[in-house]
């Protein structure tokens, strides 16, 4: 089993791909939540634009978090 240090660039381009999937992810679902739950104006304003970018601030945080959590359990 090979040991990662934190500063392992291949552990750092990982979790930075799984930060920017985690921010897309939730952006996109806060989006259709705003867009297309029944009862709401259906209009997309600039607060639901500010509140998808943190939903999806937060869902990156999480992600990356957990993915530290786990890869520290894991040495």
């Amino acid at each position: 089993m090979t040991q990662h240090t934190p500063e392992d660039p291949a552990w750092a381009a990982k979790r930075r791909r799984a930060g920017v999937v985690a921010f897309l992810v939730g952006a996109a679902a806060s989006f259709a939540f705003f867009a297309f739950f029944p009862g709401l104006p259906h209009v997309i304003d600039w607060g639901a634009v500010i509140v998808s970018l943190s939903v999806g601030g937060l869902a990156r945080w999480a992600w990356q978090s957990r993915l530290t959590k786990k890869h520290a359990a894991l040495r």
